[in-house]
């Protein structure tokens, strides 16, 4: 079995001391093994959140331009549909 290694990166940050406690007693309440991980996997998460919701506002606002783009120019009927339009109407009283 072959395990990928992935390359690891540093972030550091400057916390006070009452945010930094505050974050370890979120994360010890939480059931994280520390902080570390509760930074990571909280912030993991939130960011997943933030992408979903702009790509979902992206394909809406795709959807609504196509959805428009196909009500404001519509392509001519093409034969099978002009044929059950046809029908229709032979079958339509008069």
């Amino acid at each position: 079995m072959t395990t990928l290694k992935q390359e690891k990166t540093r972030f550091d940050t400057r916390l006070s001391k009452e945010q930094k406690l505050f974050f370890e007693r979120a994360a010890q309440l939480g059931g994280y093994r520390n902080l570390t991980d509760f930074v990571i996997l909280t912030v993991q998460n939130r960011a997943k959140e933030i992408i979903e919701e702009r790509e979902k506002i992206i394909a809406s606002m795709k959807d609504s331009e196509i959805f428009f783009d196909a009500i404001l120019n519509p392509n001519s009927p093409n034969s099978d549909l002009l044929l059950a339009a046809e029908d229709y109407k032979s079958l339509s009283p008069k």
